[in-house]
């Protein structure tokens, strides 16, 4: 597989006041380009847990507490990718942002967020992550306020348990924030399969990565369908996926969309396995090498035991010995300096930088708008290319 440069769509003019290539229906509410941002994503979502807080004041302060826990862990954070997907993907199957359902578009995008936030908060707990965005992950930060509170018991078992329950109240909400987002009945109907497939796919995802990780599984392959179903098909391809849906969009687009976002997907969660890596602990908010100590078996590391057994046997030696285990700063040194040198880096950025070629490829060729061809190019890139 050569390395290939990653190719831009044309750079479509674009009017400096309404910001919609020239030649297209201008956009004239604030929705096409704040959706963009995390700013409109927070607005439908403090919405609707501004409602949820009402209903929560019935079941006890105790329910109302977990509530606001969920609610500052959405909003604290995040870069609101998913439901931004999820909107072009409407958008660019011919939705109209001008059109009185935009609202509900909107709201059902951000459905993905609270999808996203159960993830975050199980994965913390099954991969025992200390932190998450710079600050104690939810089954660490209940176990301190059991410390705290002086509770019976074992701070860490509740800790765990509490987040559980946390991060099963954000998948149920997820599918209550879709539910009533005040889509058409149509609508409903056509997402409903896509809804249910991005939900099974990231638990199959999630499953296949625990086994994978404790079988100590080293096949590339298998590290690969990992992040297919587990970061892949939840992070841009259902997502596109769901926009069309909504749309009513015709088989050809959504079979574009799927393979753009399938290889932006893997090549976006390649990225986040090299920052684990070798990324600053200060930008991307979690220890640097937390995946080496937690065995996770990534692309990256499933690659460079591959390519150690061929070039260096003594290096993936090493490898064996100490992934999954506390790591020295000297440990974690000499581990990144195999993982450049047996060429395993190179190996990755060679595959991030064919799938985004591949991608682009397929928007360029489907029937999507221009305008979102264009916000996609754009994201892509940023997802692909990304610090953090």
């Amino acid at each position: 597989m050569g390395t290939a440069p990653i190719r831009r769509l044309p750079s479509y003019h674009v009017d400096p006041v309404l910001g919609a290539p020239a030649g297209e229906k201008t956009m004239t509410v604030s929705y096409l380009d704040a959706a963009l941002s995390a700013a409109a994503v927070d607005v439908a979502m403090r919405d609707f847990f501004t409602a949820r807080r009402a209903e929560a004041d019935v079941f006890g302060s105790d329910f109302a507490a977990t509530v606001a826990e969920l609610e500052s862990f959405v909003m604290r954070g995040g870069k609101r990718l998913r439901p931004a997907f999820a909107w072009l993907g409407w958008l660019g199957a011919g939705g109209d942002p001008e059109a009185p359902v935009a609202g509900a578009v909107l709201t059902a995008c951000a459905g993905f967020e609270l999808l996203h936030a159960s993830g975050l908060i199980h994965d913390d707990i099954i991969d025992a992550s200390r932190t998450r965005r710079g600050r104690p992950a939810a089954h660490v930060a209940y176990a301190e306020r059991h410390r705290a509170w002086g509770f019976s018991g074992d701070p860490e078992t509740f800790g765990n348990g509490t987040a559980i329950l946390i991060g099963d109240l954000a998948l149920i909400w997820a599918d209550v924030l879709v539910r009533s987002s005040g889509l058409p009945e149509d609508a409903h109907t056509r997402i409903s399969p896509v809804w249910s497939a991005v939900r099974t796919e990231v638990m199959y995802g999630q499953l296949n990565d625990l086994i994978t990780q404790m079988s100590g599984n080293e096949d590339v392959d298998q590290a690969r369908s990992v992040i297919r179903y587990k970061t892949a098909s939840y992070t841009v391809e259902r997502p596109l996926h769901f926009g069309a849906a909504i749309a009513g969009a015709d088989a050809d687009l959504v079979a574009a969309y799927r393979a753009f976002g399938a290889d932006i997907g893997i090549a976006f969660q390649l990225r986040d396995d090299l920052l684990g890596v070798f990324g600053d602990p200060a930008v991307t908010g979690k220890p640097s090498g937390d995946d080496l100590r937690e065995g996770k078996r990534t692309v990256l590391l499933a690659t460079a035991l591959k390519l150690g057994d061929e070039r260096d046997p003594d290096a993936a030696r090493f490898l064996r010995e100490k992934v999954g285990r506390k790591l020295s700063g000297e440990d974690l040194a000499r581990v990144r300096a195999i993982l450049v040198d047996i060429g395993a880096v190179d190996q990755i950025e060679s595959e991030i930088a064919h799938l985004s070629e591949r991608a682009m490829v397929a928007l360029e060729a489907s029937t999507a708008t221009a305008y979102a061809k264009h916000q996609l190019a754009e994201m892509a890139i940023k997802a692909t290319q990304r610090t953090q």
